[in-house]
């Protein structure tokens, strides 16, 4: 043995672990944390030496404390240890005997298996070791653990190593890869499968009148009448072919189902109003579908208008990188009219032949698998899902796991609200039988048994525990830097917003300047007005950040930003935001101060007395508001004032705040153009140390 432990030499000199560590500091100069450290042999030989000649009376004169629980624990273990050795001496030859029945000679290398986690007493019954041996083991790599307490594969195969056993990670067979099963893909397998559409557009631009004209033009006589709307999808026949229709045209689930890893859309329809043209919320669908690489088909819709302008329309596409097939670009834009039906054949067709270039083909022979379009909590029916098999096909009486959740397939109806047994890739289906009630955008698989996608289940939702527990990985501008340094950053996506439209340019292409050769600044998003919940979302799915100028983000924003981890930053300066994003990028951002939201409040009635200014009578929405903080004056979005705040009463009282659902009133230092409707947003800045970069 080259080393040996101080409770051990201790025990050989028979002294306390105290008095040796107290000798071997002062005599020996020999710095030791605990009785559990080790020390050379050579320096354990000298100290037996030096104490042979000595009495170790001296040695142990003073020690008169009581035993703690790690030195009873310490002596239990050692005297197990000689019980154990002197079992083993009776029974050497029977174990041998067991052994060479085993397969396996005297000295030779076993190999165990075990999966993530392991408790101490498994791991002992695995080792075919005395309990209290693997306890001492433990100990000895620094691990106080219990008999029924886990340990992860690591510890485990540390202590394997002590007694010359080999640890294999076992392989699940509960993972998702075996659950999918994947075999070759061969070309015959393969079969074509219909394309899947999401209508997306600017609000009044048609979308339901144009997805309901299909729906009626396209779908046979008997088959009309009973289509339900809330499963969320439907299919229809076009020339013998089916397509189907999500019946989410937001633009916001669109992303939000792609935040959750669920790329479900095949092509895109982008409704465009011919005497309207692109307005935000199709500027916003746009850099939806660029983000995620999806191909895009614009219905330029009411044609029957008498303002109908259509060359207008394809004029502001070509601001946003989308040219008509018809100006010698690669964007198809069909002029179609929802009310008259006017050309909805050659839009479909356009739908099949775009499909038929992304050459969209699954195998309908294996387990199926897909996404949950949408869920809800039936009274009578229990949880209800919306799913859409992707590839596979799915049959009544299938076990699946779906997200978290699991069940077994009891009752399954297609789009028309007619019980089916089976559905292919593809195609829309309501299913009935989960524990739980999914979350759109959630992943399904088919697994063997109920059994399998309960244990599956219940392994993710500690996974899922696990993740929130562990720190988040969105990209901030505080950790820019080291993320680039790390590789873990190419691309810098980032959601400008604005107070006015000039703004977002100038601020776009100042943002888009500051690319190197390590790292591109792209403007996935810019806008004008306050920063949304769907502007949020975007960011989440797209790992990107979000500078807001002269703009606030509203409540649902900073809660949904706050829970996704998305880095939101607001300025009034221009510069200071292309300052940050640069000092960030070369690792000198100095995040010395950090701006804390007290609270909000809004204007309910205003007065005006001579001498005081504009009394603003205000309800508290959230947090609080605190006499002399600082405060801004939001107004539809859009910061007009920031000032400190004057005076707080509540009735004819000075008070130091007012809480959320309360009451006040309120002026604002050298601001009376408050107005009934506008938002006070008290904060403060606070003074944090730096980050090491």
């Amino acid at each position: 043995m080259s080393k040996i432990r101080v409770y051990e030499l201790a025990k050989e000199l028979g002294v306390s672990s105290k008095d040796l560590i107290t000798l071997l500091e002062e005599e020996f100069s020999i710095i030791v944390k605990n009785h559990m450290s080790v020390i050379e042999d050579e320096d354990a030989e000298l100290i037996k030496e030096l104490l042979s000649g000595s009495s170790k009376t001296e040695l142990t004169s003073d020690s008169s404390e009581p035993k703690t629980i790690v030195d009873e624990y310490e002596d239990m273990v050692a005297e197990e240890v000689n019980n154990q050795s002197k079992k083993k001496k009776k029974g050497k030859g029977k174990k041998n005997e067991e052994d060479s029945e085993n397969g396996e000679a005297a000295g030779s290398d076993k190999i165990i298996e075990i999966g993530d986690s392991i408790t101490v007493k498994d791991l002992a019954d695995k080792l075919n070791k005395p309990s209290t041996e693997v306890i001492r083991t433990l100990m000895f790599s620094g691990v106080m653990a219990a008999l029924n307490q886990e340990i992860d594969f690591e510890t485990a195969e540390k202590v394997a190593e002590k007694f010359e056993i080999i640890v294999e990670r076992k392989s699940d067979d509960l993972t998702l890869e075996k659950v999918e099963e994947e075999v070759e893909e061969s070309e015959e397998n393969l079969k074509k499968r219909p394309p899947i559409i999401t209508v997306m557009g600017h609000v009044d631009h048609g979308k339901t009148s144009l997805l309901d004209a299909i729906r009626k033009s396209s779908v046979t006589e008997r088959e009309a009448g009973g289509i339900t709307q809330h499963i969320g999808a439907y299919t229809v026949t076009v020339n013998g072919e089916k397509i189907t229709f999500l019946d989410t045209p937001g633009h916001e689930a669109f992303t939000a189902m792609r935040a959750r890893g669920a790329q479900i859309t095949d092509i895109v329809i982008l409704v465009v109003a011919a005497d309207d043209g692109i307005m935000p919320q199709t500027k916003e669908a746009i850099n939806h579908c660029k983000a995620a690489g999806v191909p895009m088909i614009v219905a330029i819709n009411k044609m029957d208008r008498p303002g109908a302008n259509p060359d207008r329309v394809k004029q502001e596409l070509t601001e946003h990188g989308l040219v008509a097939e018809d100006w010698g670009g690669d964007t198809i834009c069909v002029n179609v009219s929802a009310k008259t039906h006017e050309n909805l054949d050659t839009i479909l067709e356009m739908v099949l032949l775009t499909a038929e270039m992304q050459e969209l083909t699954a195998n309908p022979d294996r387990r199926a698998k897909g996404t949950v379009v949408e869920a809800e909590l039936d009274k009578g029916r229990g949880a209800v899902a919306t799913l859409l098999v992707q590839n596979g096909t799915l049959h009544v009486g299938d076990s699946i796991i779906v997200g978290s959740t699991y069940g077994r397939i009891r009752a399954m109806f297609d789009d028309k609200g007619k019980k089916i047994k089976s559905a292919g890739p593809s195609i829309p289906v309501e299913i009935l039988g989960l524990s739980e009630v999914p979350a759109a955008g959630d992943r399904f698989n088919v697994v063997k048994d109920e059994k399998t996608a309960r244990t599956m289940a219940e392994s993710r939702k500690e996974k899922v525990r696990d993740e929130q527990l562990n720190s988040n990985h969105r990209v901030s501008l505080e950790d820019l830097y080291s993320q680039i340094k790390e590789g873990k950053i190419k691309e810098l996506p980032v959601v400008v917003k604005a107070d006015v439209q000039g703004s977002v340019e100038a601020i776009k292409s100042s943002l888009e300047k500051l690319s190197t050769d390590d790292v591109k600044v792209r403007v996935i998003h810019g806008g004008v007005g306050a920063i949304t919940e769907t502007d949020v979302i975007l960011a989440a799915a797209s790992n990107a950040i979000i500078i807001g100028f002269n703009v606030r983000p509203d409540t649902n924003a900073s809660i949904v930003a706050e829970k996704e981890a998305v880095d939101l930053k607001t300025y009034r300066i221009i510069y200071e935001a292309i300052e940050d994003i640069k000092s960030a990028m070369i690792g000198m951002l100095d995040p010395d101060y950090k701006e804390v939201v007290l609270g909000k409040a809004e204007v309910r009635m205003t007065y005006k007395i001579s001498n005081v200014g504009t009394i603003a009578g205000s309800y508290v929405l959230d947090g609080k508001l605190v006499r002399n903080s600082d405060v801004r004056i939001i107004r539809d979005g859009i910061v007009i004032f920031e000032s400190t705040l004057g005076s707080l009463k509540r009735f004819k009282d000075d008070v130091k705040e007012v809480n959320a659902g309360y009451e006040c009133g309120i002026t604002v230092e050298k601001f009376n153009d408050i107005k009934e409707g506008d938002i006070v947003e008290a904060f403060t800045v606070e003074a944090i140390k730096r980050k090491e970069l």
